[in-house]
């Protein structure tokens, strides 16, 4: 079979693959820009604000996690601009995979394709990891106790984490309803969740100590820039709001401000419960699993923890949700354009969701959720997702050369200032990560190269 390399580099844009879609192809357009900047809070602020913030503040930077706090949402900014530039001018739900397909040229389209499955996916698996043992703590409150063997996978001498399992099914299930349906349970969770963070905004006004934050940066300049490279980490998420572009009703003025507006957003309250959790307790006292549910226990409001808990239980739920929901579309997308099998691009006429990627995906988050350990299915998110923001910096600059004249409703100020300095924070974030993730992302890589060549050999003629 001769080899076609003009297929490998071929270049599409979102409006080519819509114009030849079947009717049982398209997805409802039906969020506004509220519902883009609540998918936008529900994905980020989650785990990072509940356990992430007294562990940097505590080991790393000190009182000065706030600076930390403030770097890493600069750099985080930088790919959030080109992401907004991206969505209003190519759109579509594909996210990264449709910019680089518009950008390079299908083999890279699929390379960050097969990458955000990797990103979504384990994101998804992780945090219902972790949603597990929020969960399990809430019911040990209320004398309800289960099972070690139905709380942990074969690695760590159990048998399955049915919890788990079940937040992953439970919310398969949401999705498969409607977008718009939703849509409205993110909102609701994502309220209840602000609810409980500024409910300890509340009680933590009134025991404000500035005595704790002598020494301010007891780490030095250094503790904080090691601060800024974990806390980057927080913010992962926001990227999700660009899967939704092919459902918004006016995504060429909603997308880049439902991007911005929740990054602003959560970036505010970061700093906000980061500057109030360090002046009410000792740095040095906040490197535990739930830093924030533990000073209102010390401070007497048994309460209020308890209601922080059910909050940072919402709070993760939300992020699961969401990036269950980026995942997806992408896949969705990636089926349409024949790179997955086009079994998965199916709409079902009812509900106007990919039920069919919706149920297969979900059934596999669920078993790795189940099976694998947290440590194991935590690595390997960071590393996609740099690669996803580096491919969206790097198609903004090449668009800019290749495409003058494509529409931006909206466009990335300072030039490719912008976008240059979010590739460099994206390499200088991946060099630095372990080296057992790098391997781990390189096997991946090559498992989906495989898949391709398979793939591509089935449509070379």
């Amino acid at each position: 079979m001769p080899f076609n390399l003009r297929i490998l580099l071929q270049k599409k844009m979102v409006e080519e693959v819509e114009s030849s879609l079947l009717p049982q192809q398209h997805l409802n357009r039906s969020l506004s820009r509220l519902d883009l900047v609540l998918l936008g809070i529900g994905a980020v602020i989650g785990a990072g604000i509940f356990i992430l913030t007294g562990w940097v503040a505590a080991t790393e930077a000190g009182p000065a996690v706030v600076f930390s706090f403030v770097l890493a949402s600069i750099a985080c900014l930088f790919s959030a601009l080109s992401y907004a530039e991206l969505a209003a001018a190519i759109g579509g739900c594909g996210s990264a995979y449709g910019y680089a397909y518009a950008g390079f040229g299908e083999i890279f389209a699929w390379i960050i394709g097969w990458d955000l499955i990797l990103e979504y996916g384990l994101s998804v698996s992780t945090v219902a990891i972790g949603w597990s043992s929020y969960c399990t703590d809430l019911l040990k409150s209320m004398g309800i106790l289960l099972s070690p063997h139905w709380l942990n996978g074969p690695f760590q001498s159990g048998w399955v984490n049915i919890p788990a399992m079940g937040i992953v099914l439970f919310l398969m299930g949401l999705l498969m309803v409607g977008v718009k349906a939703s849509a409205r349970f993110n909102a609701t969770i994502v309220f209840i969740k602000l609810a409980a963070i500024f409910l300890f905004v509340g009680v933590a006004f009134f025991h404000i100590h500035w005595e704790n934050w002598k020494p301010f940066m007891p780490f030095g300049w250094t503790g904080v820039m090691h601060g800024a490279a974990l806390i980057f980490f927080a913010y992962i998420g926001f990227d999700a709001v660009s899967t939704a572009a092919e459902e918004v009703k006016n995504p060429q003025r909603d997308m880049p401000q439902g991007i911005l507006y929740s990054l602003l957003i959560c970036t505010g309250i970061y700093i906000l419960v980061a500057a109030l959790l360090t002046l009410i307790a000792p740095y040095s006292h906040l490197n535990t699993p739930s830093p924030v549910s533990d000073v209102l226990l010390h401070l007497g409001y048994r309460l209020v923890a308890s209601a922080v808990a059910v909050g940072a239980l919402a709070g993760l739920t939300t992020v699961i949700f969401v990036m269950f929901y980026g995942l997806s579309r992408i896949s969705f997308a990636m089926s349409r354009d024949t790179l997955l099998p086009s079994f998965f691009s199916f709409v079902n006429s009812v509900t106007k969701t990919p039920i069919r990627t919706l149920f297969f995906s979900g059934i596999t988050m669920a078993l790795l959720a189940g099976l694998l350990p947290l440590r194991v299915a935590a690595e390997l998110v960071n590393i996609g997702t740099l690669a996803a923001f580096l491919c969206v910096n790097l198609g903004v600059v090449v668009l800019r050369r290749t495409r003058p004249s494509l529409p931006r409703p909206f466009k990335v100020p300072l030039g490719l200032v912008c976008p240059s300095l979010g590739i460099f924070f994206c390499l200088y974030l991946i060099v630095s990560l372990p080296s057992i993730a790098i391997l781990r992302f390189v096997i991946w890589m090559l498992v989906g190269f495989l898949f391709y060549g398979y793939r591509f050999t089935q449509r070379t003629p």
